[in-house]
């Protein structure tokens, strides 16, 4: 996919356990990472996200919603915790356990 006058290329990104769906998109100049998630159509395929709220990042870091996107730029929606790190940590701990030490399917 390339630029035109005016037009920038970006990704919107979504991943939940199960499924993972990138979309890559051809936005006006100036197009905010809210428009492209909109623009992105994921709804269908994840309908446990409301893509109009749900929290927003680009590479990694969080964003607001009229943030600025450039050319190259992956926009990553953001899935709730299913639950408070800092909770599975005192629960291990309870235990005698740390995160680097339990096992892969050990849901503390």
């Amino acid at each position: 996919m390339h630029e035109g006058p005016g037009e920038i290329i970006v990704e919107v990104a979504c991943g939940w356990p199960d499924r993972q769906r990138v979309v890559s998109l051809r936005m006006p100049a100036g197009a905010t990472a809210r428009e492209a998630v909109l623009a992105a159509g994921l709804a269908a395929e994840f309908p446990d996200l409301d893509p109009a709220v749900a929290p927003l990042a680009v590479f990694g870091a969080e964003v607001v919603d009229s943030y600025k996107l450039r050319s190259g730029d992956r926009v990553d929606l953001l899935r709730p915790l299913l639950r408070d790190p800092r909770d599975a940590r005192r629960e291990l701990a309870a235990r005698g356990k740390t995160i680097a030490a339990r096992p892969a399917d050990d849901d503390a």
